[in-house]
């Protein structure tokens, strides 16, 4: 006798009807242990339940014993939980899901329990799972089933035991689709034909009807193929009715919770055709595994987070990038003329960040605790973000998460050479426009910021920062180092800020705040009506810009605090303010400065500084748009060919424009 037969043996011995729950439970998590093996052959497992079949074949009392195990383990569980309602949440709020998830990864479950989900879960939990059950070869699934279930159970109508269970569960779940479908977030989201055409309201009657016409012993085939028939197209076009929720979304925002009940639902369908197909199969046994083998993956996605968060996430990111791509067209230069208006409104910006900066450091004389000093130092760049907006000025390092979306969109369409030429056209305009807008930040932040510093220090006949400070300024920002590593985590926070105002602009226009401001009484009689629709116009247009705005600064201030409080001596390295503090730092210093190395080191830093934050911001809000667009297969290497060629024969057009015709501008007008 081989070890693998003595080892089922005893395991075979062990089975006993007569014992309580848990032990039921145990043994038949112990059996599956022994079928599933170390997990790594496909063929084994199932090598091993032909044996666990031949075992009950050649012995009579060994069948017994387990045809008798099996009835009493199978009759005390509820099995339509498991085919009618594993997988799915408990509860319509997504935020309830994830919690039930993360339970599910931290507790440990019991075997006690009359809860046939539970045990699923506890019995098969891994992958592997899923594959040897599928990979069961028919006949042994056939002579499996004689032995462990050899009387049908049938009742007084002909129906066995799993008939009646799988219609129990389509009853189940038919009741769920139905109360999704009646309620007033989804209902009134559909279209307007979808509503008239009522889809789910005849749904359970299709189910009863079904349940009569397999359990009545004098209906006909054609009248249960016929019910059958009904109940698929019902299900269609709850689906379908289901699926015009989209569209409202694509027009008025996107809520995470409603896309995670309509997944759900649309699961719940596709469920209920699943049972179908088990029910009227010719091959039950066959059916009723792969069901099984398909539950697996579901019971595995049901413990994952990562995987709620990615499918009920997934349509909020491509409207992020969706909104911030339109944005980013703006930022956009083309002509000379465009590049020209960055520089100035990339200067006005600069002007604006200089006094900032001195309101900055005039802060650090304050001495204030950590959390107040970052607190209104957040205060402060929020105020300066919001009036350079206000003012139609730019800051340099917030275009790339905007523009990112913009170019992730323009991968779909590189099907020729025409194609990718205009691509490179984009990533020139791209370069150009945000080498123009941190020149025209950085030219005007570091001499306005020094010019004020001056004349503080003529007013108050002393400098601005005292030398040592200042030396501690020049230091902070030295070349050799963390700044470079701060100025890729202030990247971060750029993208981050981009990410918070495509969500705040989404939920503006889900929770219809314009209308609600255009139309509601109390604010009409407040504001009047044309101011009313003119502020409803106003907020509609720019909300995204101040929730980026206010939220970037905000993160620039506090974010030190709180990485302080854990420790973390983690600071912020944005370019502009970094170039106005070495402003204002020289001013202290004098001439001397420029003898000063560590003068020097500082200004060396700036364009890494600058490019850090560009290029860290701008990729994660590449990758996100990417996935929001569900780009692949891009040819990255022609792509590449192509910008080589560029910068050999054309190296200035990446940071002026020509005179005259640009390349490829005329294709690139044609698609704009």
């Amino acid at each position: 006798m081989s070890a693998a037969s003595a080892s089922l043996a005893d395991l075979l011995a062990t089975l006993d009807a007569r014992a309580g729950v848990a032990q039921r439970h145990l043994q038949l998590i112990a059996l599956l242990d022994w079928i599933r093996g170390d997990g790594r052959s496909v063929e084994a497992a199932t090598g091993r339940v032909a044996l666990l079949v031949q075992a009950a074949e050649e012995s009579p009392e060994t069948a017994a014993r387990l045809a008798q195990w099996w009835g009493a383990l199978t009759q005390a569980l509820d099995i339509t939980t498991l085919l009618g309602d594993f997988g799915f949440a408990q509860r319509t709020s997504m935020g309830s899901e994830l919690m039930e998830r993360l339970r599910y990864k931290l507790l440990p479950s019991s075997p006690d329990t009359l809860d046939a989900s539970e045990l699923f879960m506890l019995a098969l939990p891994y992958a592997f799972d899923a594959r040897w059950l599928a990979a069961i070869d028919e006949d042994v699934l056939a002579r499996l089933r004689a032995v462990i279930a050899p009387a049908s159970l049938e009742d007084g109508n002909g129906a066995n035991a799993w008939q009646l269970a799988l219609l129990d569960a389509m009853t189940y779940c038919a009741g769920q689709i139905l109360s999704t479908g009646f309620a007033p977030e989804l209902r009134l989201r559909m279209s307007e034909q979808a509503r008239e055409a009522q889809p789910f309201h005849a749904l359970i009657r299709d189910v009863e009807s079904l349940r009569v016409e397999v359990l009545h012993p004098l209906r006909t085939t054609e009248r249960r193929d016929e019910a059958a028939q009904r109940l698929r197209e019902r299900l269609d076009a709850c689906r379908a009715a289901a699926a015009t929720v989209y569209d409202h979304f694509r027009d008025e925002g996107i809520s995470v919770g409603l896309v995670f009940r309509l997944r759900q639902l649309r699961e719940r369908i596709l469920r209920v055709r699943d049972l179908l197909d088990c029910l009227f199969t010719a091959r039950p046994a066959a059916s009723a595994v792969r069901l099984l083998a398909h539950l697996v993956a579901v019971g595995r996605e049901r413990r994952s987070v990562r995987a709620l968060l990615a499918s009920s996430s997934s349509l909020l990111a491509a409207k992020v990038a969706e909104r911030s791509a339109e944005t980013g067209e703006h930022y956009i230069t083309r002509t000379s003329g465009e590049y020209l208006a960055m520089v100035r409104m990339a200067a006005g910006g600069g002007v604006v960040m200089a006094f900032t900066t001195l309101v900055k450091l005039g802060l650090y004389a304050l001495a204030l605790p950590v959390f107040w000093g970052g607190f209104i130092a957040g205060m402060n760049y929020a105020a300066s973000f919001v009036l350079i907006q206000l003012l139609h000025f730019t800051v340099a390092t917030k275009q790339p998460a905007m523009t990112a979306p913009a170019m992730a969109a323009r991968l779909g369409d590189l099907h020729d050479d025409a194609s990718v030429e205009a691509f490179v056209d984009k990533v020139t305009y791209l370069v150009r426009s945000q080498v123009a807008a941190v020149l025209g930040n950085v030219l005007l932040v570091f001499p306005v910021a020094l010019a004020l510093a001056l004349g503080i220090a003529w007013i108050k006949d002393e400098p601005a920062l005292s030398v040592a400070h200042a030396r501690q300024v020049l230091d902070s920002l030295h070349l050799l180092g963390p700044s470079l590593l701060f100025a890729a985590f202030t990247g971060v926070l750029l993208f981050a800020s981009s990410i918070f105002a495509g969500w705040v602009e989404n939920w503006f226009v889900l929770r219809r705040l314009d209308s609600a401001i255009h139309y509601n009484p109390r604010i009409t009689r407040t504001l009047g009506a044309a101011r009313a629709a003119r502020w409803a116009l106003y907020l509609r247009e720019n909300i995204s810009g101040f929730a980026a705005n206010i939220s970037l600064g905000f993160m620039l201030g506090l974010t030190p605090a709180f990485a302080g409080f854990f420790g973390l001596a983690l600071e912020v390295r944005h370019v502009t303010l970094s170039a106005g503090q070495a402003g204002a730092a020289a001013a202290s210093l004098g001439w001397q400065a420029l003898h000063e190395p560590l003068f020097w080191w500082a200004m060396a830093m700036i364009p890494f500084n600058g490019a850090l934050n560009v290029l860290v911001s701008f990729y994660l809000a590449f990758r996100v748009a990417l996935r929001a667009h569900n780009v692949s297969g891009v040819d990255r290497a022609r792509i590449y060919r192509a910008l080589r060629a560029r910068l050999a024969h054309a190296p200035l057009s990446f940071f002026l424009p020509r005179r005259g015709a640009e390349p490829g501008l005329a294709g690139e007008a044609l698609q704009s």
